[in-house]
C-alpha cells in the first residue's frame, strides 16, 4: 500500500512539472491551421462579399522573458482564398501570409492541462491577386490579435496544442486601379500544433 502511495505521489509531481515553461525557454510549435472568415466580408463592386476559408501548415516559436510569460511569433505557410460576390459569383483568389507577433501568459496549473492567453499586431501581406473581372489589388493589413490557447503536456519538453485566434483584418480592394470596397475579413484561425520545449 505504501509503494503504491509513493507512485500515485510520484506520479503526480512528474505531472506537475511536465512543460513548465520558465525565463529562457524556446518552444516551436509546428501544426495545421484554417483560416475561417466570418460570414459578412463587406460590400465589393456593390455586392457582398464572401471570402473562403483556408487550411495550411503553420510555425511558431516562443521565447519566455518570464515565468510563463512568452512572445510569440506565428508564420505559416501561404493561405489562399476564394473570393465571390453576390450578383456577380467567382471574383477571384488571393494568397496571404499572416505573420502575429503576440504576448502570451501561461498559466501555471497543477496538471498536465496548461491554458493561455495572448494578444498581439498581426500583418497580413496579400499577394498572387488573380481575378476573371481585371486586374485585382488588395492592400495589405495591419490590424490586432487576441488568442486563447490550451496544451496537454505529454513529457517534459513535449506538449499537444490547440489555439483560436481572432485577427482584425480589413483591406481595401481595387479593381483595374479603381477602389470598390473594403474587404472585412476578421477571420478566427484555429490551430492544432505540436510544441517542443528547448
Amino acid at each position: 500500500m505504501k509503494k503504491c502511495c509513493v507512485a500515485v505521489l510520484f506520479g503526480l509531481l512528474s505531472t506537475t512539472s511536465a512543460f513548465a515553461q520558465s525565463q529562457g525557454d524556446w518552444t516551436v510549435g509546428l501544426g495545421v491551421g484554417a483560416v475561417l472568415p466570418k460570414s459578412d466580408n463587406g460590400t465589393l463592386a456593390g455586392g457582398e462579399a464572401d471570402v473562403g476559408n483556408s487550411v495550411r501548415p503553420t510555425l511558431t516559436a516562443e521565447y519566455f522573458v518570464r515565468d510563463n510569460i512568452g512572445i510569440e511569433l506565428l508564420a505559416a505557410w501561404p493561405f489562399k482564398h476564394d473570393i465571390d460576390i453576390s450578383g456577380i459569383g467567382d471574383a477571384g483568389d488571393v494568397k496571404h501570409l499572416p505573420p502575429t507577433l503576440s504576448l502570451n501568459y501561461h498559466f501555471p496549473t497543477q496538471s498536465a492541462w496548461k491554458p493561455y492567453v495572448g494578444a498581439g499586431l498581426n500583418y497580413t501581406y496579400f499577394f498572387d491577386e488573380s481575378s476573371p473581372l481585371g486586374d485585382l489589388d488588395i492592400d495589405n493589413s495591419w490590424g490586432v490579435a487576441v488568442q486563447v490557447g490550451l496544451d496537454y503536456a505529454l513529457s517534459d519538453n513535449a506538449a499537444i496544442r490547440a489555439n483560436l485566434r481572432w485577427i482584425d483584418i480589413d483591406s481595401d480592394v481595387k479593381l483595374n486601379g479603381t477602389k470598390i470596397g473594403k474587404a472585412e475579413i476578421d477571420p478566427f484561425v484555429l490551430n492544432f500544433a505540436y510544441v517542443w520545449r528547448f
